[in-house]
């Protein structure tokens, strides 16, 4: 494994309904994609085709390493409930040493 795989990210998506957010982090962890996702009831404010929206959302961060980024990013556009989801990544500085390797660990691809 490379430095680069080994570097940990928090990968960030919203939907609408709980129900779609645990759908798709049971897709992505089942997939082994992601070690584990977390869900969290947010505020969202926006313009949607010309008109203010202010609605509840549900943020779901996934903890993955760089080598699984990119097939995470294509499950979450390819299963999104949404036209255009927002997806991005942010890399973990500085984590645990025994959560970074349960994270690798998770994440590998199966043979």
């Amino acid at each position: 494994m490379t430095a680069d795989e080994e570097v940990l990210l928090a990968v960030h998506t919203t939907v609408a309904h709980h129900d779609d957010a645990r759908r798709l982090a049971r897709q992505v962890i089942r997939d082994g994609l992601a070690a584990c996702a977390q869900l969290e009831p947010i505020e969202s404010l926006y313009i949607w085709k010309g008109e203010l929206v202010e609605e509840q959302e549900i943020r779901i961060t996934f903890k993955t390493t760089r080598q699984r980024r990119q097939a995470l990013m294509e499950v979450i556009r390819e299963a999104h409930p949404y036209d255009i989801p927002a997806i991005t990544a942010t890399p973990l500085q500085d984590p645990d040493p025994a959560y970074e390797r349960w994270v690798i660990e998770q994440t590998q691809p199966k043979a």
